[in-house]
């Protein structure tokens, strides 16, 4: 984590779209192997000399291979005719960004899922939704009192899917 870390202070976040974690996890023992300095029953005999070249070759084998998958997934979308919505989405602001989450488990969302989301009162979440139907970000799907449901709005529904 502390690599990913100074990737990110360092301008390469790449907003979460590699994780090197995943890579470590499957391979754990070459994990291990490249931190270790030597034979040294001492833990700190030749630590101040040790050579960094084996983690160095694992951690861009590690970057290489997320990068890898990475490329995989972006071919994977462009095969299935996926356009790229990120200027869409960079258009909203966080809180709709973050409502898009409701969307991957359901087509429709309700005022109390949204204040569950947010941790606002029905209420808050009510007026929220409001808001977000006047800017067409939502459309409402079922106009009933007590249970009204919400989805997408035409422009951003692309985006769910």
């Amino acid at each position: 984590m502390i690599t990913t870390l100074v990737l990110h202070l360092g301008g390469y976040g790449l907003k979460g779209l590699y994780s090197l974690e995943e890579y470590y996890a499957r391979n754990l023992g070459g994990y291990y192997e490249a931190l270790t300095v030597g034979p040294s029953h001492n833990y700190y005999e030749g630590r101040a000399s040790a050579g960094i070249t084996k983690w160095v070759e694992y951690f861009c084998e590690g970057m290489a291979d997320s990068f890898e998958s990475v490329k995989q997934r972006t071919m994977a979308a462009a095969g299935r005719g996926e356009k790229d919505r990120s200027a869409m989405l960079r258009r909203l602001d966080p809180r709709p960004r973050k409502a898009l989450e409701l969307f991957r488990k359901s087509d429709t969302i309700t005022s109390h899922q949204v204040g569950l989301l947010f941790g606002i009162s029905n209420r808050a979440a009510r007026n929220l939704l409001l808001a977000w139907v006047e800017v067409k970000f939502l459309v409402v799907v079922d106009p009933a009192k007590k249970s009204r449901k919400y989805g997408l709005g035409s422009e951003f529904s692309p985006i769910v899917r």
